[in-house]
């Protein structure tokens, strides 16, 4: 049986001790032949990025020079032109994967460290006589600040901006080459810079150094860089006319990353487990590249091939922070929209694959484009396809594992001492108007900012946003038992919220949120009265008892708010 290195994302290492693996070494040929300057490459997390550049180092540079028996019996050794090709280049190979901080100097300090590895990767560089005196001490200068990153010795932030050229100018010296460059995970830092709100300060460096890498670098032949969003050409890369950008809708290498289904469906043969096709398709299937739409999480298939066991693999490795903090500081509609997808239903919108990290909470596109990036999000439909500024997308849950991650990031959100959506529905279905009106006030106290003000507060808008974000909990946690939704149609107008049990043999819950009005109310009891008033006028009934619910069964329920205050009556 062949063994499976769970977690190991080095091409050497999978080659020499012969462990499992899918060939995707054709993905070498394909970009080699598209002669792009540089190449920008976005996929969710878990899906090879990695590994495929771990054998690009492998395959093309001179460190490996000689070292056929990793390429023997792949796809790229049929090609007498590629076989010529391996070990020829000087080649720079370096991850941002590390970069994580909650603060600016950190993230420096990072990118310097990751810097410092690629330095140091060619110290055989000192050895030669290819640096003067000066660049020798300053390659050491380099090199070493892994051990000794103190404040009075930083490096001037101009000299690591430049410090890939200049690394390209020294191996173009040294092999008579230009170089290729590979740089995994370029996204990371910035995806932390702006959850920690330091994002320009990181883009004027990191935008620095793309320009002195990638734009004005002399010496460098190629380059491909990997991530999991495409930010924006304002923020980073505005100088790069030369960048091809490959993105999850892009037809470019489509299958070169995760798995398609022809692959997973020899492998689980390979393991014999061919007769679980079906329902590994349901849990981890649905993933969609250009217009492959059978694509596959490797990291899924991958631990679902060790273990025999089905399970949310991939969603427990994703970090999602990113996704939760777009979620929770979207508009309302946002939050609507996700209330249709965790109900098993599709969204149709607009998609803006450059991710504008200052305008996250205003644009609901930037939001479902990240989720799909991310590989939240699968493309059903693509719709107006005759005018591609004007395309829109039919958007659903990727599939079985990324739905109940999705849940368990929702109900993440609502994990403090005050939202135990269990008590609350046991008091709804009591009538308990006190503990109902305890939970309430004590969820707006705790719960309140984290789904209203975002970065950018509106006061008119918190308590919408608030009882979005209570129905997504509720979905969350009591979806299994009702049908939830808000804001439909019924009767004359629309309802906020309403609870449908789907056994049909429990009560049904009408819902309508009211912020108090001085101006005509002037107690929240009064404006709990006009709620429930709205409710029998507009007869948000309607849509219930045209599924059979008899009115006897139907509650109702007024939520006035004012502030953080909150009242509920029936």
């Amino acid at each position: 049986m062949t063994n499976i290195s769970i977690g190991s994302q080095n091409f050497e290492k999978i080659r020499i001790t012969q462990s499992f693996y899918v060939d995707k070494t054709d993905f070498i040929r394909e970009w080699w032949e598209q002669n792009d300057d540089v190449t920008l490459i976005t996929r969710p997390r878990r899906f090879g990025k990695t590994l495929n550049m771990s054998m690009l180092d492998c395959f093309f540079s001179a460190k490996y020079s000689g070292r056929d028996e990793l390429f023997e019996g792949l796809s790229i050794w049929e090609y007498e032109k590629y076989r010529a090709m391996q070990g020829a280049y000087p080649v720079i190979f370096l991850s941002f994967a590390g970069v994580k901080a909650n603060q600016f100097r950190g993230a420096r300090n990072g990118i310097v460290k990751a810097l410092a590895n690629a330095y140091d990767a060619h110290k055989y560089l000192k050895e030669s006589d290819v640096l003067s005196l000066e660049e020798n001490r300053n390659y050491d200068a380099l090199r070493n600040f892994d051990s000794d990153p103190s404040p009075d010795k930083e490096i001037d932030e101009q000299f690591v901006a430049g410090a890939l050229n200049t690394l390209s100018m020294y191996l173009e010296r040294y092999y008579g080459k230009k170089v290729l460059i590979f740089l995994d995970e370029y996204d990371t830092p910035l995806q932390e810079a702006y959850l920690s709100g330091y994002w320009e300060e990181l883009t004027a460096l990191i935008r620095s150094m793309f320009n002195a890498s990638f734009k004005t670098n002399a010496y460098l032949d190629r380059a491909v860089l990997t991530g999991i969003t495409r930010v924006s050409k304002e923020s980073i890369f505005s100088d790069l006319n030369n960048l091809e950008v490959i993105t999850t809708t892009s037809e470019k290498y489509c299958t070169a990353f995760g798995f398609t289904e022809e692959e997973v469906k020899a492998s689980l043969e390979r393991f014999g487990l061919g007769d679980t096709l079906d329902r590994v398709r349901y849990w981890y299937d649905g993933f969609r590249f250009g217009s492959r739409k059978d694509i596959y999480n490797p990291w899924s298939i991958t631990k679902y091939l060790d273990s025999g066991q089905f399970a949310t693999y991939w969603a427990n490795t994703s970090s999602n922070n990113l996704a939760g903090s777009f979620l929770r500081e979207g508009e309302p509609d946002v939050k609507m929209a996700m209330e249709d997808l965790l109900a098993g239903g599709s969204i149709r919108t607009a998609i803006s694959e450059e991710v504008v990290f200052d305008q996250p909470a205003e644009n609901s596109a930037a939001v479902w484009s990240l989720l799909l990036a991310s590989g939240y999000l699968k493309v059903e439909h693509i719709l107006h396809t005759d005018d591609e500024e004007e395309a829109e997308y039919q958007l659903s849950l990727t599939n079985l594992e990324v739905r109940k991650e999705f849940g368990r990031m929702v109900r993440s959100w609502f994990q403090k001492p005050s939202a135990r959506y269990n008590d609350f529905i046991k008091a709804l279905r009591k009538n308990d108007l006190d503990y109902m009106n305890l939970y309430m006030n004590k969820m707006t106290e705790a719960v309140f900012s984290s789904f209203d003000v975002g970065r950018r507060p509106s006061e008119q808008a918190e308590p919408e946003r608030f009882y979005h974000g209570f129905v997504l909990g509720l979905i969350a946690d009591a979806g299994l038992n009702y049908r939830i939704t808000s804001n439909r149609e019924s009767g004359f107008g629309r309802y906020d919220v309403v609870m449908e049990p789907r056994d049909g043999r429990g009560d049904a819950y009408v819902f309508e949120f009211k912020v108090k009005n001085p101006a005509d109310e002037t107690t929240l009891a009064e404006t709990v009265k006009n709620a429930l008033k709205q409710i029998e006028e507009k007869n948000y009934d309607a849509a219930l008892i045209d599924r059979g619910i008899p009115r006897r069964k139907i509650r109702h329920y007024g939520f006035a708010f004012e502030g953080k205050k909150v009242l509920i009556g029936t």
